[in-house]
């Protein structure tokens, strides 16, 4: 009857176009009051600050601003060129080194809208320019900007972790093949597709151009260095590799390429300061939210409900996919891992499922949110770039997202895509 009252709050203040922290944090105090009274207020009131004294939370705003520094600054620019050197000459050349470097910003900034923004904006109309429809221009560019929320530093993963009480090394690493999988499945079908659109290899780019490009791009491709290697080299944590990078964004964007200014860092600290208040804003909430799920024995009710049903963990899985798709369709991930994960997690460790590998299906489940209106950040971040509008936003994204999703499949069923990189790797 509690998990029948909250959910039912939840979703009616969705419905009234509350904002989802709000309504978090609003049903969760309604519900609270109906069935505990005034004094279990008190102890939700506490949790909602305590849920945000946690040191792994710290890696959010850095990430946010090493990412703002970078898509601010002239990186994603060199970054573009890079690509275009190695792969620009194939039958969908352009596209594929949107995507190419898509991977590589992914693997800077740790966020998918700004993936998305910082490669869109300037490979839209360079794909239009060479000939490409302007749906494949749009596809690609919106499908590879998601890879941003799976190729490491992932702000979902350690959101995750967090939630979950996983090791953000470890998802992290578990993120790379997976993420380099969907991008070659990405790239793959882009490369068929420009062929059969009649497009021809060309003359590639000589060694001499490639390492030009290399070398103007060599102080932006160290951020992946600094941020992986020192990770996995244990010489810091993933929360202080996120102070690195800012600090490694500052210093390359002021010093080195000298794309940004002094003047100009009181917008991009704000800019950062926004997006990371509203993030840890939800997380606080969400937070919370699962906390009286937890105080109610709610989990532990659903997992006894689907033991007794006899689902093995394949049926399982199949079940969590349709579920979280469904949910990324109405809310952003921070929000759906948050409710979701103290739910369905005790489920999947009773199933024998790795708590890491699951992290890596909800991530790329995340992902796919990312593309699917009436919510999908980033079909509103291609629809402002281009200058389309969202429905045929999401009809440029229909090729793409189903490679996606057969990625996912492949992901969810073969674990060790997932699980072979941090099983080989000590943290």
């Amino acid at each position: 009857m509690i998990a029948l009252v909250l959910f039912a709050l939840f979703f009616v203040l969705l419905f009234l176009s509350v904002p989802v922290a709000v309504a978090l944090g609003l049903s969760t105090f309604i519900t609270a009051y109906i069935f505990e009274g005034y004094d279990s207020l008190v102890d939700l009131a506490s949790n909602l600050f305590s849920q945000l004294d946690k040191y792994p939370l710290m890696a959010i705003p850095m990430f946010i601003l090493a990412g703002n520094l970078l898509s601010k600054g002239g990186s994603a620019k060199r970054i573009i060129e890079f690509a275009k050197a190695f792969v620009g000459h194939l039958p969908g050349g352009l596209p594929i080194a949107a995507i190419l470097a898509s991977i590589v910003f992914a693997a800077v900034s740790g966020s998918s809208p700004a993936t998305v923004a910082a490669i869109g904006s300037i490979m839209f109309g360079a794909i239009q320019g060479a000939g490409y429809p302007k749906r494949y221009a749009i596809g690609t560019i919106t499908t590879a900007g998601s890879l941003g929320i799976l190729i490491p530093p992932s702000i979902v993963m350690i959101i995750y972790g967090v939630t979950a009480d996983q090791s953000i090394g470890k998802l992290f690493m578990a993120g790379i093949i997976p993420g380099l999988l969907i991008g070659f499945m990405l790239m793959s079908v882009t490369y068929i597709g420009a062929k059969k659109l009649g497009f021809q290899k060309t003359k590639p780019a000589s060694w001499k151009v490639k390492w030009q490009k290399f070398k103007e791009s060599f102080w932006a491709l160290m951020t992946i260095v600094i941020i992986i290697g020192g990770i996995y080299g244990g010489i810091f944590t993933p929360t202080e590799a996120a102070a690195v990078s800012a600090i490694w964004a500052l210093f390359v964007s002021l010093f080195i390429y000298k794309d940004i200014k002094f003047k100009d860092m009181g917008s991009v600290f704000f800019e950062s300061s926004k997006t990371s208040g509203m993030i840890l804003f939800i997380i606080a909430n969400a937070s919370m939210f699962a906390y009286f799920l937890t105080l109610e024995n709610i989990p532990q009710s659903l997992t006894d409900m689907v033991l007794q049903m006899h689902l093995n963990k394949y049926m399982f899985l199949v079940a969590v996919n349709i579920l979280l798709l469904i949910a990324g369709n109405f809310m952003e991930p921070s929000s759906i891992i948050m409710i979701t994960v103290p739910l369905l997690l005790p489920i999947a460790k009773t199933l024998n499922i790795d708590p890491i590998h699951f992290g890596v299906i909800i991530t790329i489940n995340m992902e796919l949110g990312m593309l699917t209106p009436p919510v999908g950040l980033n079909l509103f971040v291609a629809s402002g770039i281009t200058g389309e509008p969202i429905k045929e936003v999401v009809k440029s994204v229909i090729p793409w997202f189903l490679v996606m999703l057969v990625g996912l499949l492949l992901i969810t069923y073969i674990p060790q895509i997932s699980l072979w990189l941090p099983d080989h790797m000590n943290f």
